[in-house]
């Protein structure tokens, strides 16, 4: 069966795409099957509706929305959703998170990344368990690293190390694989793979597509990457968004997908 994957919102418009559409730091994706329309992530603001109308896009009855985590570059456009509609998400999605410096007991704050949304309005499923999503779709839940890395701090009073547990991925089961739609890779992409095998039982990867958070990766992380990636051979990798050119380089084969582009995948 197949998927058609519209990218409604990501960090760079296609060079073809029309001057009209917006490409902002963020992500934003429409999967669709015959079954279930998926909307994963909603980008930094209601640029996704915007990009949407100008692709002909008229956004249908949604099976969910999926939110990866809680920063705002993935979270940002719930405001602009539909009044009851279902949110699928972690359920420390809502938590104050903020880029910072740490060192000798004292937290700087430099960003705030997250977002105060109004999730009362809608239909809210938190999950840190997998979760089925229609027929073929499933939410990861919270994805097990056993040496996480940090993103800044969490909480305002005794703020504590982020390690953005609150991001999942969305997983769809092709007739020829997995396909893992993910936000930004902080769980990181070798873990990601292993957690989706594990509760799937199924091994092989059809398609990697999302942000891989590769843009200023060491080489040594990259190269255990590449090789990882090398050993998995999936069908298709598609890294967009946090990924960066800097990453992209070395993933073998790989495609970036922009703002406007629409993929079907088998």
């Amino acid at each position: 069966m197949p998927i058609t994957i519209s990218v409604l919102l990501e960090n760079r418009l296609n060079a073809s795409a029309q001057n009209s559409l917006r490409a902002k730091a963020g992500l934003s994706l429409l999967i669709q099957d015959k079954n279930d329309s998926i909307l994963f992530d909603t980008g930094p603001d209601d640029s996704f509706l915007h990009n949407a109308a100008l692709m002909g896009i008229d956004l249908p009855p949604l099976t969910a929305v999926v939110l990866s985590h809680g920063h705002y570059d993935h979270c940002g456009g719930v405001p602009w959703l539909a009044e009851n509609c279902r949110i699928v998400c972690h359920p420390l999605v809502a938590k104050k998170r903020y880029s910072a410096v740490r060192f000798s007991g004292f937290t700087a704050r430099i960003k705030k990344l997250s977002l105060n949304n109004d999730y009362s309005r809608y239909r809210m499923e938190y999950s840190s368990t997998p979760l089925h999503l229609g027929e073929r779709f499933i939410w990861s839940g919270e994805i097990p690293v056993a040496h996480p890395s940090a993103y800044g701090v969490i909480g305002e009073k005794n703020a504590t190390v982020d390690y953005v547990k609150d991001e999942g991925v969305l997983i769809y089961k092709s007739d020829r694989g997995l396909v893992i739609f993910i936000g930004c890779g902080h769980r990181g992409l070798i873990d990601i793979v292993h957690h989706c095998q594990r509760i799937t039982g199924i091994n092989h990867i059809h398609a990697l597509f999302g942000g891989f958070h590769l843009r200023s990766a060491s080489p040594r992380k990259l190269w255990a990457i590449r090789q990882f990636l090398h050993d998995l051979n999936p069908d298709k990798i598609m890294g967009c968004h946090c990924t960066g050119k800097w990453g992209s380089l070395w993933l073998p084969n790989s495609v970036t997908p922009a703002t406007g582009d629409v993929y079907v995948l088998g």
